[in-house]
């Protein structure tokens, strides 16, 4: 610890009481234990913190946790902290983290769990010993300025490679800048949905709203200087490997301006999957003659006011959107089309408090700590959910006992919610297994759903007139506005791309519509020096956890052009041996998770039920696979 932080100027001693009376217990006694190794206080609170997911809820005493407070503030004002804190030994952070979540935390945890929390510094990559510097003629264009995309440009920059950033629009944040529909946000907690190597301690909400998320991705571009390596309102619409130069060609145009070519010794694609709107195909829409939105292409400029709105699609941004357009409308008909599980989110909407902000920005290790917490109720701690138990008798409704419990568990919730409204108990309740597609967080949906001037309509719909919506039963609903909670064209993972690989191949035709494979979710063989992010089949879809795919996707890619650097090579790539092997794992596994099961429907799969998008293990074992290339899956040219 620095002098600074053992300085008893540096705190407040009422702003650090505040805190402490604030801050969430377990995390502080993490801290506790991290500045002081006592351990016998720590084994105090371990009978007493439980499972968060568990039977029981957490029992700590008040006196033991007056207690921790009363220490901590002492440790924290200098009067017991010692000028040098000697590193946590590795049992102790072990035990540390199995008291902190209330169950054990394994061995093969701990690498990844310390990646995450940002708690050992990581010599940065160019500075690492024996490694080959990139020539400053090697280069790599990446396609999109989103999450994975500013993940890359820092990544990048730090191994010391050269490096383009093509996006489409205006400014970065890929779907946190397009999206700006009335209560968009992020199901997942903020202090976890958040780069591992640029955590922020002042988000507004246990769960970001939109406007955070774009103003955190902005400032990390801001702050890793990206903007000089950014070519905005660009698109990519092609790229062509060079078998003689062993080089991409990448075709670009920005705005109307000619197509116009650009080299490239590497591609990443990571243009993300979201951000194609999928319209519905319904008749008469395209001549309605009021206004039609969609979710990803929101106009704010639209006044709701006393308006007549007909809301499809009750999936994640359906949800949030009708908790914030009811308020404004005359009427609201929200018309349903599947029905999804959600789970009660008390913190969905809750601000995070200033004394809690307060904590994060200057309590020391209280921010890794809290992370650490976020990761472990948001990930992987959620997988026995999606892993189908042979031997449990309900397959009908459940998978295993743990989703049979959360089942009843969200079951008693919609029953409490809906307990003066059984006509809508009958139609949300889904009648699949809970967590089989995206699970949905109720942020105020239910009770929107009981005021006296929303309606939730089931009959589906057969047209659309000029001024109405018109349902197969001949039910008529006048509307002004058509509101499209219709989600993506997911499917067709490369778009309108062209990607043309060795000898001609062209991997929009390998794909097809619905057909896209990768090896690992990173590469194919016949495109070298080309990777993917979000590729098939490495989507967490048992948790949240995309931020962490793509760092780990990303540093898979430096550590290929880096394994290929250091060989003298100029090319690599997956063998076909090793893309057939990894692709026969992925489908013998799919029948063991829920995401197959019968009832089963999500965008997770294609038309033919295959689950082309998710990823069948757990987040720390995608974590262990994309450390480095295996040499034995790997061809060097």
């Amino acid at each position: 610890m620095s002098d600074s932080q053992s300085d008893p100027k540096r705190f407040d001693p009422e702003a650090l009481r505040e805190a402490l009376r604030e801050a969430e217990l377990e995390t502080l006694l993490m801290v506790h234990t991290h500045l002081t190794h006592d351990e016998a206080f720590l084994e105090k609170f371990a009978p007493h913190i439980k499972p968060l997911y568990g039977p029981e809820p957490s029992d700590v005493p008040e006196s033991l946790a007056a207690e921790l407070r009363m220490r901590l503030e002492q440790v924290l004002l200098g009067q017991d902290l010692p000028i040098e804190v000697p590193p946590l030994p590795r049992p102790l952070m072990q035990r540390m983290m199995s008291v902190c979540v209330g169950e054990p935390v394994e061995d093969e945890f701990i690498p990844l769990l310390l990646d995450q929390m940002a708690l050992e510094e990581t010599p940065r990559r160019s500075e690492r010993p024996g490694r080959v510097p990139p020539p400053k003629d090697f280069h790599v264009v990446v396609i999109g300025a989103g999450l994975s995309g500013i993940c890359a440009g820092v990544k990048l920059g730090e191994a010391g490679y050269s490096y383009t950033i093509f996006d489409k629009n205006e400014n970065a944040g890929g779907t946190w800048w397009e999206n700006v529909y009335p209560g968009v946000g992020v199901d997942t907690p903020s202090h976890f949905y958040s780069f591992s190597f640029a955590q922020s301690p002042e988000w507004n909400q246990y769960h970001p709203r939109g406007a955070d998320m774009r103003d955190y991705f902005l400032s990390v571009v801001d702050r890793f200087d990206l903007r000089k390596h950014i070519e905005f309102e660009t698109r990519v619409v092609g790229c062509e490997w060079d078998d003689e130069s062993q080089r991409w060609t990448v075709h670009v145009q920005q705005k109307e301006q000619p197509v116009r070519t650009v080299t490239a010794d590497a591609i990443l694609l990571a243009h993300g999957i979201v951000n194609r709107p999928s319209r519905p195909k319904i008749p008469g829409l395209e001549d309605f003659e009021g206004v039609v939105m969609h979710t990803t292409g929101w106009d704010p400029s639209v006044d709701l006011a006393g308006k007549r709105i007909a809301q499809i699609g009750t999936g994640a941004s359906g949800v949030q959107l009708a908790v914030a357009i009811a308020p404004e409308a005359e009427h609201l008909v929200i018309f349903q089309r599947s029905r999804h599980w959600l789970l009660n989110n008390p913190t969905a909407g809750a601000p995070v408090p200033e004394p809690v902000k307060w904590a994060l920005r200057n309590i020391p290790k209280y921010a890794e700590w809290f992370r650490f917490r976020a990761y472990w109720f948001a990930a992987d701690g959620l997988f026995q959910n999606v892993l189908r138990d042979p031997d449990w008798p309900h397959q009908e409704r459940s998978v295993s006992a743990q989703n049979e419990a959360i089942r009843e568990f969200t079951l008693a919730y919609y029953r409490e919610k809906l307990a003066d409204r059984p006509d809508l108990l009958e139609k949300l309740v889904p009648d699949s297994p809970i967590f089989c597609k995206r699970i949905v967080m109720d942020g105020g949906y239910l009770d929107t759903l009981k005021q006296p001037h929303v309606e939730l309509e089931t009959d589906p719909i057969e047209r659309v007139a000029p001024g109405s919506i018109v349902t197969k039963s001949g039910k008529e609903y006048p509307v002004d506005v058509i509101a499209l909670a219709t989600g993506f064209e997911i499917a067709k993972m490369l778009g309108p791309l062209r990607v043309i690989g060795r000898g001609g191949r062209d991997l929009g035709a390998e794909w097809g519509e619905e057909e896209a494979r990768s090896y690992i979710g990173c590469q194919v063989p016949g495109y070298p020096n080309f990777f993917l992010i979000g590729g098939p089949n490495s989507a967490p879809n048992h948790a949240g956890g995309q931020n962490i795919v793509s760092e780990r996707q990303v540093n898979y890619m430096i550590e290929c052009l880096d394994y290929l650097r250091a060989r003298g090579k100029r090319t690599i790539e997956p063998t076909q041996a090793a893309y057939e092997a990894f692709n026969r794992q992925i489908d013998e596994r799919m029948p063991q998770m829920i995401w197959s099961h019968p009832k089963a429907e999500s965008y997770y799969r294609n038309s033919k039920g295959r689950v082309y998008l998710s990823w069948p293990y757990r987040l720390v074992d995608y974590w262990n696979i994309t450390r480095g290339p295996n040499p034995e899956h790997m061809q060097l040219d």
